[in-house]
């Protein structure tokens, strides 16, 4: 559950290009709101069961990311979920200043702060963790963080793929990238899988770019499924659809 309401985000790295791959940057899309209904898919059974608001301003030379999510009074008593994420990213360069996760799921309440240092080629965070379970009391820690190259935050992330300029990267080629989550540094791979036509919530078919993404742990342990999203032609490369496995089932995200 952990990646249910990520999978709907999409961000980062504007003006630059790494790994071979032009970006384009994030002030064509200005301020910017997007909605996302989030669907349970299992055989014959498709039910709405929670909903997203991802906001995107451009404020004083600083990217504001902000996403928020919950679940369905249904789901609630399955799973609730009461997320916010907020992110803050220097425009020149788009790098990740400060990070805040928080999460209510099922029982539990977590918050997560990450302070970015960036030190040429090096990145540095800082993070201070709350875990509270309901009648177990509150714990505190703190943990440090450190890799090489380009590095975001689990929202920032995915604004990086919106930059992209998909038309230069290979299809079937890997593209990482390092991501401090609260508690490690993870890696996320890219792909691409060219253009298809995907069918939305309202029935509609539109042509999209599909692409797959997943994280690993020390290069090696998956800490998810790969996660198929296709994203829209015209420029700003909206997620469309976003699909993620479950035990059972599948989390279905669209865009409305």
């Amino acid at each position: 559950m952990k990646y249910l309401f990520l999978l709907i985000v999409m961000l980062c790295q504007a003006g630059a290009s790494i790994y071979g791959v032009t970006t384009k940057g994030l002030d064509h899309l200005g301020s910017e709101k997007l909605k996302y209904v989030v669907t349970y898919k299992w055989g014959l059974i498709n039910k709405e069961a929670g909903d997203a608001i991802l906001t995107l301003n451009d404020h004083n030379g600083y990217y504001d990311i902000k996403m928020t999510a919950k679940s369905r009074p249904w789901a609630d008593k399955v799973f609730m979920v009461r997320d916010t994420l907020v992110s803050k990213v220097k425009k020149d360069g788009f790098k990740a200043q400060q990070y805040h996760k928080a999460a209510h799921e099922g029982k539990e309440y977590s918050l997560d702060v990450v302070d970015f240092r960036h030190e040429g080629n090096k990145v540095k965070g800082h993070c201070e963790r709350v875990r509270e379970k309901k009648g177990k009391g509150r714990d505190h820690s703190s943990i440090e963080l450190e890799s090489t190259g380009p590095t975001f935050d689990m929202l920032s992330v995915f604004y990086y793929l919106r930059t992209l300029d998909f038309d230069k990267l290979a299809t079937g080629k890997p593209l990482e990238m390092t991501v401090f989550s609260g508690s490690r540094a993870e890696t996320m791979t890219v792909k691409k899988y060219g253009k298809e036509r995907v069918k939305l919530r309202d029935g509609s078919e539109q042509e999209a770019l599909h692409i797959t993404f997943k994280f690993t742990q020390g290069g090696k342990k998956n800490s998810s499924d790969d996660i198929d999203c296709w994203l829209s032609l015209d420029g700003r490369n909206v997620p469309l659809l976003v699909v993620g496995k479950l035990p059972i089932g599948q989390i279905r995200c669209y865009l409305v």
